[in-house]
């Protein structure tokens, strides 16, 4: 569809490898699900549906692309056509697919263990959805970005959350070696 544009934007745009899209997916998804868990029934549904579209659609618009997982993680989702800030309509487009699926694998993961193939399921269309990324070797496009003409590229502009996690993780690490040195030497 965009093939001659592809390597260019390619070019232009480093991809966002896929497990930091799936980290912003996950704090956008739970921060959401949070706030939806204060209802029951069809309520909570709405209520999901609607924090979605604001925190997806409406905020990603006013906020140079970028929604509170996107933040986090230094991503944003441009235009793959014009390379800018996708428009509100494209912006709905995108995330009224992945809304829908996002609802499902809620639903689906309410049910836990108990109804294990409903569970599945409910959870399967988010995952093909996704998936479809692993299968995009140039610009990681899953299904909702094709049919919204959209990619996710990384920027600058964010909190760099994993980055500050890899950092905690290794001074953990460093702090619990040398613990084990320091203990090592005295029992000698």
């Amino acid at each position: 569809m965009y093939s001659d544009n592809k390597s260019a934007i390619y070019r232009r745009f480093p991809k966002v490898p896929l497990d930091r899209r799936a980290f912003a997916f996950v704090l956008d998804f739970l921060t959401i699900w949070f706030i939806s868990s204060f209802f029951r029934g069809i309520l909570q549904g709405l209520i999901f549906v609607i924090c979605w579209l604001t925190s997806r659609v409406i905020l990603v618009e006013k906020n140079q692309g970028q929604s509170l997982g996107s933040w986090a993680f230094d991503m944003k989702v441009i235009d793959v056509q014009f390379s800018k800030i996708p428009g509100l309509i494209e912006l709905a487009k995108r995330e009224g697919i992945l809304g829908v699926v996002a609802l499902l694998a809620m639903i689906g993961m309410r049910m836990s263990f108990r109804n294990g193939l409903s569970m599945l399921l409910l959870t399967m269309p988010l995952l093909v959805d996704c998936g479809i990324a692993l299968g995009d070797q140039e610009l990681n496009q899953a299904f909702h970005d094709q049919i919204a003409g959209t990619i996710v590229v990384q920027t600058n502009r964010g909190f760099s959350l994993d980055l500050r996690l890899k950092k905690l993780q290794s001074i953990i690490k460093g702090k619990i070696r040398s613990s084990q040195d320091r203990d090592k030497y005295r029992d000698d």
